[in-house]
């Protein structure tokens, strides 16, 4: 159910700073006549300009956010005031209450869903594109629906004026195909994304492959130099060890042992030689001492029988015993001479006899120990080389198994495939949705093509004209009078407005039937134009009725004062000081 309540306008058109409000919550036919005071009011029968329809064009600005006409919006504001303009809807939608409240100057937009104030966060000059387009699909009814069914004005082009075009369009929102038509597009909007998704898939899958071949580029190149490192380490180990193995050929220990040895050798024949040379030297120096003890013996002999040792002469004097003594003296030091060099003599005969025999000379193959501890070292430096060498371990064998592991991405065409299949199936009812032949189309026009006409063909014969009126299968209008084909041009004033009326209840009662009733109904000086009083009680005989049977609140806006007493209810609009003002009851908060 969409029920309107209650409407408060303020500084809007020619309502003034006080705020005007009217209630729509009664189930009633209400006559709508205007007094306007300034032009002199009832006496003078001054019924225009009184700010009647402003009531709808509040309405329908309220609702959507501007007129029943074109009228711009700064326009809606009062001239006189120039400010402060605010409208005010409160309505209920399937049990729940919603309120608008929209305005200019400031710039107004707030909506209320059971009193809470819904968040608007991109209100641009008092409107909200996001939130009114939830309102318009809280509503289900689009602008001009609204005019055809809700608010009847006489500023409001026929239906069967418009083009054929906009007709149709009418008619497929009227008929549901509508939402057809609504949900292809929003199936397009989908198909579009899914589309788009695909393609974000493609390029996804693209990136990846894209992305595998760099990295397998690499993995490649860091083969490639896996083989090289690999190769030159084969090489290197086989070098160091032809190498170690080179110097391996030579006993090391035994050739160290062996410079060692003769080293003794060496030393032990020095000692020897040196020891030959003394004792050579000692019996060279005995044999010479003995001499000389033999001749000190000879010379003391001769002293001693006072005969001149060199000479033979004999000799008596002091100096001959001077001479004895000095001979025995220089006998006794060459006897203690030759004992020493012969005790010298026998310690080196000792010596050489304890150090034995020299030997056979060891044999090296370096001139010299220190070539060979340079060979042992070096020995070790590759043996330790080579050791390093067969344990270096691959720099590129991890990079390669991560990079193989976890770089590289197993392309999954699941998403694609599942994608695929889901653009299939919405290119499939997409076409299902709008093809002019499809079954569903087909099915919906029909079943309520014929639920129209059946109500139109009611409502023209109690409105009493004379004409056949009829939508066809391919939603064209066809207008007939005795055989004839006629234009809705070629009505006259009254007919084009019973026709209008008709169709207007007509589009209602299929609205109600496929999608909620709706309380409100406005009709805006249309029984007034070029209506006969036939017409004029037969239109009021079904609003009656219509109001009786359906809960409807029914409004009449007309200038014929003598309606007032057909109807139970009058509201007077009042135009005074250049201000409306509504004559009602309704309290305003």
């Amino acid at each position: 159910m969409f029920k309107i309540k209650d409407l408060a306008v303020k500084n809007f058109m020619s309502v003034g700073n006080a705020t005007q409000a009217v209630n729509f919550d009664r189930n009633d036919l209400t006559l709508v006549l205007g007094e306007n005071l300034d032009l002199g009011g009832d006496d003078s029968g001054a019924r225009n300009g009184t700010g009647k329809t402003t009531i709808i064009n509040a309405l329908s600005y309220g609702l959507y956010g501007q007129a029943l006409t074109n009228i711009k919006k700064d326009n809606l504001i009062n001239k006189t005031n120039g400010k402060g303009m605010m409208v005010t809807v409160d309505f209920e939608v399937n049990g729940i209450n919603y309120r608008i409240e929209r305005g200019r100057k400031p710039n107004v937009m707030k909506f209320f869903i059971d009193d809470t104030e819904r968040e608007i966060t991109d209100e641009s000059q008092g409107d909200s594109r996001e939130t009114q387009a939830d309102i318009e699909r809280m509503l289900g009814m689009s602008h001009e629906m609204f005019k055809h069914i809700v608010a009847l004005n006489t500023y409001t082009e026929p239906f069967l004026s418009l083009k054929s075009n906009d007709q149709r369009l009418m008619i497929e929102q009227l008929l549901g195909i509508t939402l057809l038509s609504e949900k292809a597009e929003r199936l397009k909007e989908l198909a579009k994304a899914t589309k788009d998704a695909i393609t974000a898939e493609e390029f996804r899958i693209k990136a990846v492959g894209d992305a595998n071949r760099r990295i397998q580029d690499q993995i490649d190149a860091l083969l490639r130099r896996q083989n090289l490192w690999n190769s030159k380490k084969t090489n290197d180990v086989a070098a160091l060890q032809t190498a170690y193995d080179e110097l391996a050929k030579l006993d090391i220990e035994a050739e160290l042992s062996a410079h060692k040895a003769l080293a003794d050798y060496n030393v032990k024949r020095k000692a020897i030689n040196d020891l030959n040379s003394w004792i050579k030297r000692c019996e060279l120096d005995e044999k010479r001492e003995l001499k000389e003890i033999d001749k000190l013996k000879n010379d003391i002999a001769a002293l001693e029988n006072h005969t001149c040792h060199s000479c033979g002469q004999a000799f008596h004097d002091d100096k001959q015993v001077q001479l004895l003594e000095e001979k025995r003296k220089a006998l006794q030091e060459a006897a203690l001479q030759a004992l020493a060099t012969n005790t010298q003599l026998m310690e080196h005969t000792d010596t050489l006899a304890a150090l034995g025999e020299l030997g056979t000379m060891p044999k090296v193959f370096y001139d010299n120990e220190a070539d060979a501890f340079e060979h042992r070292s070096s020995m070790g430096s590759v043996l330790a080389q080579l050791t390093a060498k067969q344990n270096e371990a691959d720099p590129y064998v991890d990079q390669i198994r991560e990079m193989q592991e976890q770089a590289l991405e197993e392309i999954d065409f699941a998403v694609m495939n599942e994608l695929d299949e889901l653009r299939t199936h919405q290119d499939f009812l997409h076409k299902l949705l709008t093809n002019k032949d499809s079954f569903i189309r087909k099915r919906i026009i029909d079943q309520n093509l014929s639920y129209l006409n059946a109500r139109l063909g009611q409502y023209l014969d109690r409105i009493g004209l004379p004409h056949t009126v009829k939508f066809n299968n391919d939603l064209t209008v066809s207008i007939t009078e005795l055989g004839r084909d006629l234009d809705f041009d070629n009505l006259s004033r009254g007919e084009r407005n019973r026709l209008i009326l008709s169709l207007s209840w007509a589009f209602r009662d299929v609205w109600e039937s496929l999608y909620q009733p709706i309380n409100l109904l406005f009709i805006d000086e249309l029984v007034d134009s070029g209506m006969d009083s036939s017409g004029v009680e037969n239109a009021l005989a079904i609003l009656k009725k219509m109001s009786r049977d359906h809960n409807k609140s029914i409004w009449l806006v007309s200038h014929k004062d003598e309606l007032a007493g057909r109807v139970n209810n009058t509201l007077k609009v009042v135009k005074e000081n250049g201000y409306t003002s509504y004559d009602t009851d309704l309290e305003i908060t």
